[in-house]
């Protein structure tokens, strides 16, 4: 397996594929064409080497990642709107600004609310043990239990409605077509069926990482101030962030069965997040890769497969 560094994103009833500094998103449209969007990504990061210095870049990149998922879910859900009548040039501009303003609104409210239900709930909840259990040591072990039961609790929740269950397959495809490149097969309907819907660079895996990334760090680093321990939480998320993305970046690259171990809880949460696509979404995702990713290139450099490149 060679890493090929290209990741993606479901959307509704799409995939959008990044590679580098491009973006393409992949859309099927309700007439059954599929339409193909390609675009610069753009990061929030003032200074881009940010993203690239290690033990840094974690967070930032995840901040950017959320962006461009943001960006791209709407992009895609606006083929599903019922048709609008034509704007003028201003009102177009003002409603450009608008939709701005509510993506921000929508990575802000995302990220205080992920740090509320999985960072500070489950310490409350945990400390309603303090009177059974003394050990500092085991109610947060405990807490980090009760921080994973709501992460998978919150994936079965949703994976009921049925616009989930469509895109948990449109991941499913993503991740099958990079394997597919990832192993060295030529990137067709047939090979992409018979890839994996698991991958290591998922970001299934990523929050696992997270959370469990987090039992260890709050281990370590004790306070015995209440306020201060919920502070710690939220003041810790940054670098616990930034040292799962280096764990989650060489698990991209490493099959070294310590690194499998380590992300073998990340790849079996997967099976609830991904589902086994159809020939239409496969179809829908090689597109999206192919508008971003020379994987014949990929392919001849790195197996040197006469097949890859006819």
């Amino acid at each position: 397996m060679k890493s090929s560094n290209i990741g993606g994103q479901a959307v509704l009833e799409g995939i959008m594929m990044k590679h580098k500094d491009d973006y393409a998103v992949a859309v099927r449209k309700p007439d059954g064409e599929v339409f193909v969007k390609k675009d610069e990504c753009r990061s929030i990061v003032p200074w881009k080497k940010l993203t690239e210095i290690p033990f840094v870049r974690g967070v930032f990149n995840f901040i950017d990642s959320m962006v461009l998922g943001i960006k791209t879910l709407t992009y895609s859900a606006g083929f599903y709107e019922e048709e609008e009548e034509e704007l003028t040039e201003e009102e177009a501009q003002k409603k450009e600004k608008q939709e701005k303003w509510l993506m921000g609104g929508t990575v802000a409210f995302s990220i205080v609310a992920a740090v509320a239900i999985f960072m500070v709930l489950p310490y409350f909840l945990s400390s309603f043990l303090k009177n059974v259990i003394p050990s500092y040591t085991v109610l947060t072990i405990i807490e980090g239990f009760i921080r994973i039961g709501i992460f998978v609790a919150y994936i079965l929740l949703i994976s009921k409605m049925e616009d989930i269950q469509r895109t948990f397959m449109y991941h499913g495809a993503e991740h099958k077509c990079i394997n597919c490149i990832e192993h060295g097969l030529p990137l067709t309907i047939e090979n992409v069926k018979k890839s994996s819907r698991q991958h290591k660079r998922c970001g299934t895996s990523f929050l696992f990482l997270v959370l469990a990334v987090s039992i260890i760090l709050l281990l370590i680093i004790q306070v015995d101030s209440p306020i201060m321990r919920v502070v710690a939480r939220i003041v810790l998320l940054p670098v616990i962030a930034s040292i799962s993305y280096e764990i989650l970046k060489l698990s991209g690259r490493s099959d070294h069965f310590l690194v499998n171990l380590v992300s073998s809880p990340g790849m079996a949460i997967q099976k609830l997040t991904t589902k086994e696509p159809d020939e239409e979404m496969i179809e829908v995702a090689i597109a999206a890769v192919e508008a971003v990713f020379d994987w014949r290139a990929y392919e001849a450099e790195n197996f040197g497969t006469s097949e890859a490149v006819s």
